[in-house]
């Protein structure tokens, strides 16, 4: 089910005194309670003010630290870019045959993150628009309005990470239920101004006879939110894309404690 608001209205000044950072005034989270209970999952287009979200993207667009992450079963390995440009062309290919490898009969994930720390403390001392942009998410208005769509009072947390996928990168079908990280709700925040379908990184969910039930593509300043557990997948970069798929992402928690 997908969400568009209506036209943007004057913000007043308490709303201005938020920073860069708010909710689209015109959304109407009890409107949305329904749809989101039908299927567990909602589009909502605009949800941030227009400022904020183009201050967002051209801030991960100009980060240098992001790190390439590969599972292998239980490990992790992580890859800066500096690193990955050093990769030969055989170690390169040596890389992608594995990871192909392991993706064909397992859980496989291969894609760029910059991480958030969880304690607010940390993301104040970073001062950076991504950790603002994650007290934002976990801050009194915006979780209120997550309560109200999703029926879930008791979330009062939000975890955060930007995601970058370039060509090859994918995110192969998982649900997200982890024991012990208490995740109400999932969300994507969609940051990428222009992009096609079949450039892939389409987030896929999957219906238990194995087809696809629903695909997003990474509309910009577009909130994909849905509930946890509930089998999904980002579907293959192709290697002809000419640009990165920008996003922040998390899970909606009812407590802030691992």
């Amino acid at each position: 089910m997908s969400f568009a608001a209506g036209p943007e209205p004057k913000l007043d000044d308490d709303c201005a005194e938020r920073g860069p950072f708010a909710i689209n005034p015109s959304l109407d989270p009890s409107r949305m309670r329904a749809a989101f209970r039908r299927t567990g999952r909602l589009h909502i287009q605009d949800f941030l003010t227009t400022e904020g979200a183009a201050l967002l993207h051209s801030h991960l667009r100009a980060r240098n630290d992001w790190l390439l992450v590969i599972n292998q079963q239980e490990r992790l390995f992580e890859l800066d870019r500096a690193a990955q440009d050093a990769l030969s062309k055989e170690q390169r290919e040596q890389l992608e045959t594995a990871i192909a490898k392991s993706a064909r009969d397992g859980f496989q994930f291969c894609f760029e993150t910059v991480r958030v720390a969880d304690a607010d403390a940390d993301r104040a001392a970073d001062g950076n628009l991504l950790a603002t942009f994650a007290r934002f998410m976990s801050s009194d208005p915006v979780l209120e309005f997550m309560r109200t769509v999703t029926g879930r009072p008791d979330m009062n947390f939000a975890d955060a990470q930007a995601t970058a996928y370039g060509p090859r990168h994918f995110l192969t079908a998982h649900d997200d239920d982890v024991e012990g990280k208490h995740r109400a709700a999932a969300y994507v925040f969609n940051l990428t101004p222009d992009w096609r379908v079949d450039w892939g990184g389409l987030l896929m969910f999957h219906s238990p006879n194995g087809h696809v039930q629903e695909a997003l593509a990474p509309r910009f300043n577009a909130l994909n939110l849905f509930a946890v557990p509930q089998l999904h997948s980002v579907s293959y970069v192709t290697p002809f894309v000419p640009n990165r798929r920008y996003a922040v992402t998390g899970w909606l928690r009812t407590s802030s404690k691992p």
